[in-house]
């Protein structure tokens, strides 16, 4: 299975506070252990499958279609942190949302690398020859590359260094939305149920952003 990228870990360890707090709530020294844990369930369940009843005729396809769902679920649920985290008793939420970030790119890098490696042998010929045929892989790999720089930096060392142009560059994370909701849109040629379920719930979620905004 694969393992989570070094940075990803060394951010998952950097926070050192108690574990549970007077309230009973977990605290972020237990977060990040059980961040990965739930972060690693689809992939524990995609090779359970695997053994049990296969993947179907084209396994690639199955597994790269497989990441890149979880992809963008991932990053819909960290565009949901912000409104969820309004509700009476919910600010607790805020805590979670660079652990769903860093899943959404851990899985967008995945769904990539299976992309890339077994589905095109790493021949760069014909990944370009790809994304000029296909504009809708040139979608996916834009947003894969908005998301890049977000997880590089989602350290606290690189909140400091940064300063305020911290906040300014992770508003990628809406064009890489934008971007991964059509590239899925784009790619899939009958059932389109859940692009139009993921397009309708991004609106929804990028809606209440303009309206908090306006009414700020």
């Amino acid at each position: 299975m694969p393992e989570p990228p070094t940075f990803f870990l060394a951010h998952a360890t950097a926070m050192t506070t108690p574990h549970i707090n007077p309230k009973g709530r977990l605290q972020p020294r237990l977060m990040p252990r059980l961040s990965w844990m739930i972060g690693l369930v689809p992939l524990v369940w995609l090779v359970v499958r695997f053994l049990d009843v296969g993947l179907g005729v084209n396994p690639v396809e199955a597994v790269m279609r497989f990441l890149g769902d979880w992809a963008l679920w991932w990053l819909l649920a960290t565009l949901a942190v912000s409104p969820a985290r309004r509700l009476p008793g919910c600010g607790w939420v805020i805590r979670w949302r660079r652990f769903l970030g860093l899943n959404a790119f851990f899985y967008a890098m995945l769904h990539l690398a299976v992309y890339a490696v077994l589905d095109h042998a790493l021949d760069g010929a014909s990944i370009w020859k790809d994304l000029l045929k296909r504009p809708y892989m040139t979608l996916g790999f834009a947003a894969w590359v908005l998301l890049l720089p977000l997880a590089i930096t989602s350290t606290r060392g690189w909140m400091v260094r940064l300063g305020g142009h911290w906040s300014r560059l992770h508003r990628l994370i809406y064009p890489a939305a934008l971007l991964a909701v059509a590239h899925h849109f784009w790619m899939v040629k009958a059932d389109l149920r859940l692009p139009l379920a993921h397009a309708v719930l991004l609106a929804l979620l990028l809606g209440w952003r303009l309206v908090a905004r306006a009414f700020a």
